[in-house]
């Protein structure tokens, strides 16, 4: 599976999704099918996100190493390559260096 490089014919919601002191800065589209992604920037740091929908995270650029909740090892991911996270779970995320770029999509 190829990581989109763009998106057509949606709606994109102005106010960034702020996390971290602005360590990370998504934005959310809305698709015309309804469904909703967020592109979003990591920047250098370690952060912990919780999940209520499962998600699937595809890296766009830069690198990232993770670890799901309930996990003891980590996993490197870099662009072109995805990760997915259960509904009510959680992941640690961290980029050693540079930007990690992602699109976050809410999976069923």
């Amino acid at each position: 599976m190829s990581v989109p490089t763009e998106f057509s014919h949606v709606t994109a919601v102005a106010k960034a999704n702020v996390y971290f002191g602005g360590q990370v800065v998504s934005h959310t589209i809305r698709l015309a099918d309804g469904s909703k992604k967020t592109l979003g920037l990591i920047f250098p740091g370690k952060f912990h996100f919780g999940t209520d929908l499962a998600e699937r995270m595809e890296i766009v650029a830069g690198s990232c190493v993770v670890k799901l909740d309930g996990q003891s090892g980590t996993a490197t991911y870099a662009a072109g390559q995805t990760f997915e996270v259960p509904a009510k779970s959680g992941f640690d995320i961290e980029v050693g260096a540079g930007i990690c770029e992602y699109i976050c999509s809410f999976i069923a």
